[in-house]
């Protein structure tokens, strides 16, 4: 049995599927048992500390060159159905992106975006059109379509593991950070994926869709760094060849983020960055789920 624990769900006319049975404060959707074929061990990055090795979390770190974009793959492969979700997916990477799925076995559950992207075109919908059953997840904040619109608090559940919903927003209105959950039976160190909010030695601009340096440095220092020390940072994007921090790292050598804030905030309103050149296509496409509302030739030329 699957569990997606929401404190609210929202449809879209684009991004539906049929309702199902829910109680008065939480809603669990349940998804049939599929049958896939075993995955040798030595594949997998296995980031639990439980002594019940039936859960184990499969972790997969992809790249997108173009925008500079990371995806990430998060799968139970000690669940039977062996769940799995992609977080901040990629047009241009679908094809790719479903290979690994099915060459490791998984069943993709979920497409989650951290925010609306002004960069690149999300790959959600695209996942939707070619793995039947995919729900595309986006913040309630960000006023995008998707099949699950989640907040603060939210639990995204994927077989026995979750992901904690922390609302952190600044760079927009409606970005999310992702952090795996807290407990026994969840791995350890923790893991937030922070989108474009908290970068590796940087932070996310702040000068447009909504933006405000004030909000992302509240964000940052009462949603992220109020961590674990040792908790993994992986951010949806970076410019200098790193992949990975800690919370613990960026409290002592984030160059913007260790000032006070009335020094961050005269950081941002200098950085004097470019008007990214996708966005007057990435963002009307990405508040549909990364389809425009006209013909796929069209779709795959904006893609393109």
């Amino acid at each position: 049995m699957l569990r997606v624990s929401l404190h609210r769900l929202s449809l879209s006319a684009l991004c539906s599927y049929p309702p199902r049975s829910l109680s008065p404060r939480h809603q669990t959707f349940s998804f049939p048992q599929l049958r896939t074929r075993a995955i040798p061990m030595s594949t997998m990055m296995d980031y639990s500390t439980s002594s019940d090795l039936t859960t184990k979390l499969l972790f997969r770190q992809l790249f997108e060159k173009d925008s500079s974009t990371y995806t990430y793959l998060l799968a139970d492969v000690g669940h039977p159905d062996k769940p799995a979700l992609l977080i901040d997916p990629v047009d241009k990477t679908v094809d790719r992106d479903i290979s690994l799925v099915k060459d490791l076995g998984l069943r993709l559950i979920y497409a989650i975006n951290t925010h609306v992207h002004a960069d690149h075109i999300t790959g959600t919908g695209l996942l939707k059109t070619k793995v039947p059953g995919v729900k595309s997840v986006i913040s309630k904040a960000s006023n995008s379509k998707a099949d699950m619109h989640i907040e603060a608090g939210d639990k995204i559940y994927f077989g026995d593991l979750f992901l904690e919903v922390r609302a952190t927003p600044g760079h927009t209105q409606g970005c999310v950070t992702y952090v795996t959950g807290d407990g026994p039976d969840q791995p350890t160190p923790r893991m937030a994926f922070t989108g474009d909010t908290l970068l590796i030695r940087g932070c996310g601009r702040t000068d447009f869709q909504g933006g405000s340096s004030h909000q992302l440095y509240h964000s940052v220092h009462s949603q992220i760094f109020t961590l674990p020390k040792d908790t993994y940072i992986y951010p949806a994007h970076d410019y200098k060849g790193f992949t990975v921090s800690t919370v613990g790292e960026e409290i002592q050598y984030n160059p913007r983020l260790t000032k006070g804030e009335e020094t961050f905030k005269s950081i941002m309103e200098n950085l004097n960055l470019p008007y990214p050149k996708m966005i007057d296509v990435a963002v009307p496409a990405n508040l549909v789920c990364g389809l425009q509302d006209y013909s796929a030739e069209s779709v795959a030329a904006t893609s393109k």
